[in-house]
């Protein structure tokens, strides 16, 4: 079976912003996630940010209802059709491109934001992501993730549990050897001049199977995460890093 099949994203682009559709439950994450991403950025009135990864448009759209100047990119031009004509039907101005995260067709310094979350762990290099972040970012700007690290936490929950015996994750949507370890996104943060970086656990399903369990249950029955950060970076965690 082909692992990390990001065929999914064209498949199901046509559904995006479908309520039933597989892959809505990931807009559910945003308003957890920007919990974190709000200490450092209380308001994101005005702020020139770029969404690496941004599929159909979810974090795009969150954005731009939130004041910011958004511009979206993603490998799926599916997808990418699919956002712009969501956004036009919701009265959004979002500036959406084709391409990848390793080659940004965008000039340098040109951001006050890079946003990435839910992609690291899908892209060809991390490195040269990484690095085409860091170089659109202006100085001083900030990059918000969030990935999955590579344990064997991360193998049971997301790929056994979550895709193979469960199917609320297509099948073959991850590979585990793309998981990024977060001393391996620290380094490489690094060695693109970014610094004060943070990370925490980005701690939807519990620390233990018996709590994962407990948590998809919740999950299955009222279609609601619970979500907590804390320092258990077992399976996906969450931070930020500013550009020097």
């Amino acid at each position: 079976m082909e692992r990390n099949n990001l065929a999914f994203y064209d498949q199901q682009a046509s559904q995006w912003w479908n309520e039933t559709a597989t892959i809505f439950p990931l807009s559910k994450l945003n308003p957890l996630r920007f919990q974190y991403f709000d200490r450092f950025i209380p308001n994101w009135r005005g702020l020139k940010v770029l969404d690496v990864g941004c599929g159909g448009g979810y974090t795009c759209e969150f954005l731009a209802q939130r004041g910011a100047r958004v511009t979206g990119i993603d490998p799926s031009a599916a997808c990418i059709e699919v956002a712009t004509d969501h956004a036009e039907e919701m009265g959004l101005t979002i500036n959406y491109h084709v391409g990848v995260g390793e080659i940004l067709p965008f000039a340098c310094d040109l951001f006050d934001v890079v946003v990435c979350v839910d992609v690291l762990e899908h892209v060809q290099s991390v490195a040269a992501t990484v690095t085409e972040i860091g170089r659109v970012i202006q100085p001083g700007g900030l990059f918000c993730f969030d990935t999955i690290n590579r344990t064997w936490q991360s193998r049971w929950l997301m790929i056994w549990l979550l895709e193979d015996v469960l199917r609320q994750i297509p099948r073959g949507i991850h590979n585990w050897h793309q998981f990024v370890p977060p001393k391996e996104l620290h380094q490489l943060l690094t060695q693109a001049e970014f610094s004060q970086v943070t990370l925490q656990g980005f701690d939807l399903f519990g620390r233990t199977p018996l709590a994962q369990i407990t948590h998809l249950i919740h999950y299955l029955r009222t279609g609601e995460f619970q979500i907590q950060f804390d320092n258990h970076t077992g399976v996906m965690y969450i931070g930020t890093a500013r550009m020097s």
